[in-house]
């Protein structure tokens, strides 16, 4: 089969097609032909040695499919059935061996490539929205890379909750998606601050949504409200680096956290509330799907570099 494997750790060229033995489903696994893999920044940072990853590898954590067969002891999965899972290695490949335990079913209303587009940054969204900081009606909620496959998911379902949201972009194309994605106001990155604190009569924002890091962590600091909540979710544009949680006391007795999608999928029935409720959404026309952009797997480095230099807006998918 066709896959793209990582020897070494470095830059978009370390990510090398290469011709792979079909994988065997082991005990409690379930052969998927892939049918679409999603392209995430967490992608990035284990290729970059940022997160480990043991040597040699098939990277993605997030693709679509149909199961091919199973493995020893599974149940509840047949033959045929359309499934997509997340945060399993392994993704970028014509084929992948999953835990059966991680693998949700696709409902028919979903296509496998809006599937595999909306599984991990749908389930990030609804874990921002309705655990790191629950939205309420009538919340401002601060949106950074709003134009970003993240940005455009998290803005639509924060808005679902009855939120006002502020996001940020980078260009005059990426403010239209964001505004069309239902974003109140869009802001450039220089002074978005001060610019926050204007929109919101000085008060602030309930919650910051950050995915960027290190460019933007302390203007996110500065544009919550007292007892806000700063969730730094990735760290796209670097990683933050120490500080003195004193900064916590003196922006408002605000709260910072730094979530991730493992520690709010735990258990087969959170993975499964989390991504039917995606599903859903995204079957009823409730959250709109944007692809920017679709690559053949031997163009995976192309599809790295391109999100690390933000020539992107909304999800990437790589093609096997």
């Amino acid at each position: 089969m066709r896959a793209i494997v990582v020897t070494e750790t470095g830059g978009p060229e370390v990510l090398r097609e290469a011709e792979r033995p079909d994988p065997v489903p082991g005990p409690g696994e379930a052969l998927v032909d892939v049918a679409a893999s999603g392209v995430n920044f967490v992608d990035v940072y284990f290729r970059t040695g940022t997160y480990p990853l043991d040597l040699p590898a098939v990277p993605g954590v997030e693709a679509a499919g149909t199961v091919a067969a199973l493995g020893d002891g599974v149940t509840g999965l047949a033959v045929g059935d359309r499934v997509a899972w997340a945060n399993v290695q392994g993704a970028y490949a014509a084929r992948a061996a999953v835990p059966a335990e991680r693998l949700v079913p696709v409902p028919d209303a979903v296509s496998l490539e809006d599937a595999a587009a909306t599984l991990l940054q749908g389930m990030t969204a609804h874990y921002l929205t309705h655990s790191t900081y629950e939205v309420r009606q009538g919340d401002t909620v601060l949106v950074h890379a709003a134009a970003g496959g993240m940005g455009l998911l998290l803005t639509q379902v924060a808005k679902a909750r009855g939120a006002r949201v502020i996001g940020t972009a980078s260009t005059a194309e990426k403010e239209k998606l964001a505004r069309d994605a239902g974003a109140d106001e869009v802001l450039g990155y220089d002074g978005f601050a001060d610019r926050v604190r204007e929109l919101t009569g000085g008060e602030g924002v309930a919650a910051v949504y950050d995915g960027v890091g290190a460019p933007t962590f302390d203007g996110s600091l500065a544009s919550l409200r007292r007892r806000g909540v700063l969730a730094l979710y990735g760290g796209a544009g670097g990683q933050v680096p120490p500080f003195d949680p004193q900064r916590l006391n003196s922006a408002g007795s605000v709260y910072l956290a730094r979530p991730n999608l493992t520690d709010y999928t735990v258990g087969r029935a959170e993975l499964l509330e989390r991504a039917s409720d995606v599903y859903r959404w995204v079957a009823s026309g409730e959250l709109d799907v944007h692809v920017g952009h679709r690559y053949d797997l031997g163009e995976a480095g192309t599809a790295h570099a391109d999100l690390e230099a933000r020539r992107t807006t909304g999800k990437l998918l790589l093609i096997p």
